[in-house]
């Protein structure tokens, strides 16, 4: 029988100089049953630098070539035991056992049928809306997601956190929006230099909306704020 209560799935692609942190904090923080880093068929030393990490509830994945993160994520969804599963980016700066614990207690405790982050450098009109509805920080059911595995697949790479959207508002669930003053997500154009940068950032908003269209993003930025709940 499976009593796993809480997975953690963890897509990183080329994160080498910001992976390690952000899994000692995770394998640092008190009630993740397993944690799992699905390596995008990075070109840089991410996959060793999460191996090097001794710890029995922590298993690595690789995957042979970039597959963008949606299948990343899948990847981990298929391996995954726990009855929920909280996801994190893997490139976070500022993060603490005590912000996981905060993003995973609404949705144990029964307050709340899932959670999502808004870190501290999340543009100012998500936090003017009180919530990032594309934030890659996220506890739910893994049901509700599993079921669902065979969509993944055909998502485009970006198009996985709209997607969870539609699934928590067509579900009713209560969100409960996490607020993480001292977190950051480093923009883009930090890690891949100004040009790479913007071209990232518009194929993700290219994907965002091949995958829900413009008018469903506001629909869903509607719904979900209206199923807010206090975290705590």
């Amino acid at each position: 029988m499976n009593d796993l209560r809480l997975s953690c799935i963890i897509p990183a692609y080329n994160e080498a100089p910001r992976i390690g942190r952000v899994l000692e904090v995770t394998l640092a923080t008190p009630g993740l049953d397993e944690v799992i880093v699905v390596d995008d068929g990075s070109a840089d030393g991410t996959a060793a630098i999460a191996e090097a990490h001794d710890d029995p509830r922590l298993r690595v994945i690789r995957l042979a070539c970039n597959g963008g993160k949606t299948r990343a994520v899948a990847e981990g969804l298929r391996t995954a035991r726990g009855h929920h599963v909280m996801f994190l980016d893997s490139d976070l700066t500022g993060l603490t056992p005590a912000h996981l614990a905060q993003l995973a207690a609404p949705v144990l405790e029964g307050r709340a049928g899932a959670s999502i982050s808004l870190r501290g450098n999340a543009p100012r009109t998500w936090h003017l809306l009180g919530l990032d509805y594309i934030s890659g920080e996220r506890v739910m059911p893994r049901a509700l997601l599993l079921e669902e595995i065979a969509a993944l697949d055909r998502l485009p790479r970006f198009g996985l956190e709209v997607f969870m959207n539609r699934l928590w508002l067509a579900a009713g669930l209560e969100i409960a929006v996490v607020h993480w003053p001292d977190v950051a997500s480093p923009m883009k154009h930090e890690k891949y230099g100004l040009i790479a940068g913007l071209r990232s950032d518009a194929g993700m908003m290219r994907d965002i909306f091949r995958t829900i269209g413009p008018l469903t993003a506001l629909r869903q930025i509607r719904g979900m704020r209206g199923r807010r709940v206090a975290p705590a």
